[in-house]
């Protein structure tokens, strides 16, 4: 019971953000990447569980997420070139680290979801 609640939040939280991320520059890629996982999970309350298409995901986001951590103004510059200021204070992206960094946290995220629902089903299905 307690993974399908947690499945039914993801999968609004995952659909708000790929709502919010309609007008973005780049939302082609980041509607679907959160449309991905909405599914996954949604389908998951359902009973529906396709481990190689979780396992295919997992990998495409923490291959994306090392590229933006190791990136040009990305995570590790955020951390040691700019010495981590914050990356809310405003939604606007001002500085060409803050995009970066929030995308990374929100693969670490996506991928979070995923790998506890791969490894959970053995105990749920």
């Amino acid at each position: 019971m307690f993974l399908i609640i947690l499945n039914a939040i993801f999968c609004l939280a995952f659909l708000s953000f790929a709502y919010v991320n309609l007008n973005d520059s780049d939302a082609w890629l980041w509607v679907s990447i959160y449309l991905a996982v909405t599914v996954c999970c949604g389908l998951f309350v359902f009973k529906l569980y396709y481990p190689k298409i979780y396992l295919s995901l997992i990998a495409f986001y923490l291959i994306y997420a090392i590229i933006l951590f190791f990136g040009k103004d990305g995570v590790l510059d955020w951390i040691t070139k700019y010495k981590t200021p914050s990356i809310v204070e405003t939604m606007q992206a001002e500085k060409p680290y803050i995009e970066k960094t929030r995308e990374f946290f929100g693969l670490l995220i996506i991928t979070g979801a995923l790998t506890i629902d791969y490894f959970a089903v053995k105990f749920w299905l």
